[in-house]
């Protein structure tokens, strides 16, 4: 299953105040694992960069002024999320009512709530109401997180891909001898599952055999073996 793990980072708190997004990074995950496939971008708010959000992701104003506006990323960000991939993040409320705010104002389609997988909900379904910010999910789980000096929409999507596996379970939960070249795949792409072509010859002797019907054969009609070798079973 094809899931796009993402991280916003804006001016502010409220897109409808006149917040805009700066900056935001993707990661393409196909059962779980990470096909390699990004999109990350800096993005031109038109307008100042309050000091409290500069503090937290360190991106300035005059910096942003050499990228492009939304409007013109916004149909490479639409063609990478496709039409039906769910999107994961955390507090995820929060950043797809900044994109929403976004498309809307260049005129294209939001995306659909349904659409929306919030790990801070998965989070605290399964540790309560303790601290579940990326931070501590990382601390938790023992994720190195020690890149994450600010955060950064990239980084933290990255961060959160891990965090996303654990929380649905573990890598091992999707593992299915499959995903040789995972990081060549992209959506609409199969992915070959490893399958032996014949089953490997057994490494018991005839005499481990016989050893061992001997021995069942002490443990009367009642053992669950016989049900294993019926033919050899102890006549009634």
């Amino acid at each position: 299953m094809r899931e796009i793990i993402f991280d916003t980072e804006t001016t502010g708190l409220d897109p409808l105040n006149g917040d805009r997004v700066v900056e935001i990074g993707c990661i393409e995950t196909v059962n779980l694992i990470a096909t390699g496939n990004t999109f990350h971008v800096y993005i031109n708010p038109e307008r100042d960069m309050p000091e409290g959000a500069f503090r937290v992701h360190g991106l300035s104003a005059e910096f942003l002024a050499q990228h492009k506006k939304f409007a013109e990323i916004a149909d490479e960000f639409v063609a990478f999320i496709g039409e039906d991939s769910k999107l994961v993040a955390h507090n995820g409320t929060f950043d797809i009512g900044f994109l929403n705010a976004e498309l809307d104002r260049c005129g294209k389609p939001i995306i659909a709530r349904e659409r929306l997988i919030d790990t801070l909900v998965l989070a605290r379904r399964r540790h309560g109401f303790a601290s579940n910010k990326l931070d501590d999910l990382c601390a938790r789980y023992g994720i190195d997180n020690s890149r994450r000096t600010k955060h950064g929409a990239l980084l933290d999507a990255e961060l959160l891909a891990e965090v996303y596996a654990e929380l649905m379970g573990g890598r091992q939960a999707s593992f299915g001898l499959a995903v040789a070249d995972a990081p060549r795949a992209r959506r609409g792409e199969e992915i070959a599952i490893a399958v032996r072509p014949e089953p490997l010859a057994p490494r018991l002797t005839s005499e481990d055999v016989e050893a061992h019907r001997s021995f069942i054969g002490n443990l009367g009609e009642a053992a669950l073996w016989w049900s294993y070798e019926p033919q050899t079973a102890p006549a009634e």
